[in-house]
């Protein structure tokens, strides 16, 4: 694992949002072709503060990862 990403897991949850938040729109405002309707940003948007006011509802990616490749 690199030192980045080793780093970034040691922050407190709060900042990890938040730097997930940054991170992600870095990549949607840079400039290299990758762009989202205003309908799909609106989406995602609408998804995030569901996530921030019920966390209890997520589920951890390892098991929605395995539950896709069982359907597959």
């Amino acid at each position: 694992m690199n030192t980045i990403l080793e780093q970034a897991l040691r922050l407190p949850m709060p900042e990890r949002r938040k730097l997930a938040d940054d991170l992600y729109d870095s990549i949607v405002s840079g400039s290299d072709g990758f762009s989202l309707s205003q309908e799909q940003r609106s989406e995602i948007d609408r998804r995030l503060a569901d996530l921030r006011e019920h966390p209890d509802k997520a589920l951890p990616w390892g098991d929605v990862r395995e539950r896709l490749r069982k359907v597959a």
